[in-house]
């Protein structure tokens, strides 16, 4: 059976499924995401659009072939908008990361696809990870992890800063990708000269310093490999910052898997281990006797959670202006 009669079926189906439910009851509206990690950062996304007349049900594209990812998701829909049947946004709809698109502005079909569906919402920031890993909620992060609640590392600060120093570097990479020369500068290379490396919670700045010297080696190249490009920079940085990209909020649009894992993870452990130590120490040098600190001891260990886990599990980007933005697009799409 053909890919474009699975998805009219698919589509056929959950309206009927609709109607079979009759005028007073709640319309099931699907929403395909990317992988089983998006499932729960999507459904904390739609909840609050759920009435007494729709209710969401988020899954993968497929569970006959299990396949996943961005163009997996886009298939069910992009074949159909061609044929002119727009119905399938009124009961499936795609959420996806934005990646680079959103910033492409149209520069690519996909791009153009993900800008211009109705029924297509992404994250604006890079991907979910991203959003996982806003700096304001990390200490919460930290809290769960530890049970510890001292507030030994400012992560906004440092966040800001290490945007602040790859910036130029970040509009760099933009701009190569909107004119076909990434192959020059990719993404993997940007986020191996953006690797802080070295990071110490006792003395960060080394790190941001590494990172500062790194992009200025970099841009340096660039600048010998394209000489002509300083207007289009330039253009193109004010573009961003309309885009909302500012220098202080870089981290949210670089690839969220490199920020996820190589970033934000082996910095929260390094900042999660100095807090479980200072509980221990708390509970080690406490007035109680032997066998009261051995299981306060036991308990607290029992009790510690993983950070990565944590980490996906992290709902503090709620608080993000970039989910708002995404609040408002889709309840202009329910309004409708």
């Amino acid at each position: 059976m053909g890919k474009r009669l699975k998805d009219n079926i698919n589509s056929q189906w959950v309206e009927a499924a609709n109607a079979l439910r009759g005028k007073n009851s709640r319309r099931r509206i699907v929403a395909y995401v990317e992988s089983y990690d998006d499932i729960y950062f999507w459904r904390t996304i739609l909840a609050p659009f759920e009435d007494d007349k729709r209710f969401f049900e988020v899954m993968l594209p497929s569970k006959v072939n299990l396949t996943r990812g961005k163009k997996s998701v886009l298939m069910n829909f992009i074949d159909s908008e061609s044929q002119g049947e727009e119905r399938l946004g009124h009961d499936m709809i795609a959420c996806v990361d934005a990646d680079y698109d959103y910033l492409m502005q149209g520069a690519t079909d996909q791009s153009r696809r993900v800008l211009n569906s109705s029924y297509v919402f992404h994250t604006y920031a890079y991907a979910i990870e991203n959003l996982q890993c806003f700096a304001p909620s990390l200490h919460e992060v930290c809290v769960a992890v530890t049970l510890n609640d001292h507030r030994i590392f400012d992560f906004e600060e440092y966040f800001k800063q290490f945007s602040e120093s790859i910036f130029p570097l970040f509009v760099w990479n933009i701009m190569l990708y909107r004119n076909g020369q990434y192959p020059r500068f990719s993404i993997s290379d940007f986020n191996r000269v953006t690797d802080p490396g070295g990071f110490t919670v006792q003395n960060p700045e080394h790190s941001l310093q590494n990172v500062k010297r790194k992009v200025g080696v970099k841009i340096r190249e660039l600048q010998r490999l394209f000489p002509d490009a300083k207007s289009d920079y330039l253009k193109l940085k004010d573009e961003l910052k309309t885009l909302g990209v500012s220098p202080q909020t870089t981290y949210l649009y670089i690839q969220g898997h490199h920020l996820f894992d190589t970033i934000v993870a082996p910095i929260l452990s390094k900042v999660c281990n100095l807090l479980r130590q200072e509980r221990q120490s708390e509970i080690y040098h406490s007035h109680a006797h032997y066998t009261q600190k051995r299981n306060e001891m036991s308990c607290y260990e029992n009790s510690r959670q993983d950070i990565k886990t944590m980490l996906k599990k992290n709902t503090g980007y709620q608080q993000c202006w970039l989910i708002r933005r995404l609040h408002d697009d889709l309840a202009r799409y329910f309004s409708t």
